[in-house]
Parts: structure tokens; C-alpha cells; sequence
């Protein structure tokens, strides 16, 4: 018997790599990454060409001081990573939720990084 936690993470893996077919973050065009814990939220700016990491930003860090909701950190966790990528020169992005729904942080995190201008 398969344990529920298990499956909950087998399902986001399957979800994972059906997405992972097709985005493909390139120069032109890097792939925006969230990772959501129980904790905290990351979110990082990847170029898959040349497997680099542009930009990254986390609530875990200890440059970010907010306190709020997680809702709250994860849209200000998209306006750090958003202002961090167009001063390096990036205005565009593809978005991989990495199988999570679209929904809650995860939403908020891409509504904070288009407020501040990234397009995605």
C-alpha cells in the first residue's frame, strides 16, 4: 500500500515532467522555477542551454525580513525575483510551476513578478 504522502509527491513528479517536455528555458527566454515547501517559498531564474542559474530568491534567506501570510511572502518573493532578472536584463520568462496547481503561492508568486513587469 502506497502511502499518501507518496502519492501525493509521485503525482507532482509525473505532473513535473510532463511539463519539463515542453519548457525549456534558453537565453532569449529563461525558465522561471518555483519550489514551494511547507515552510517557505523559491523561486529561481534558470538557463537550461547552459544549466545556470540566473536569479534566485527564497523566503528562507535571511536578506528577506516580511512577515505576513505565505500568500503574502510568495507574491513578495515574485517582486525580488522579478526586480533581481530585469536589472540583469531579463523581461521575459517562461513559467514552471513544477507540478504544483496553479493556485495559492504559486499563483501569487507569478502575479507579484508581473506587477513588477516580468512577461510571461
Amino acid at each position: 500500500m502506497i502511502m499518501a504522502g507518496k502519492a501525493k509527491l509521485s503525482r507532482r513528479e509525473k505532473i513535473k515532467k510532463g511539463i519539463r517536455k515542453r519548457i525549456l528555458g534558453t537565453s532569449v527566454r529563461p525558465r522561471l522555477s518555483v519550489y514551494r515547501s511547507n515552510k517557505g517559498i523559491y523561486a529561481q531564474i534558470v538557463n537550461d542551454e547552459l544549466g545556470v542559474t540566473i536569479v534566485a530568491a527564497s523566503s528562507s534567506s535571511k536578506s528577506f525580513d516580511f512577515s505576513g501570510t505565505k500568500i503574502d511572502q510568495a507574491k513578495e518573493i515574485g517582486k525580488i525575483v522579478a526586480q533581481k532578472a530585469i536589472e540583469t536584463g531579463i523581461t521575459q520568462v517562461v513559467f514552471d510551476r513544477n507540478g504544483y496547481l496553479y493556485h495559492g503561492r504559486v499563483k501569487s508568486l507569478a502575479d507579484g513578478a508581473r506587477e513588477v513587469g516580468l512577461n510571461f
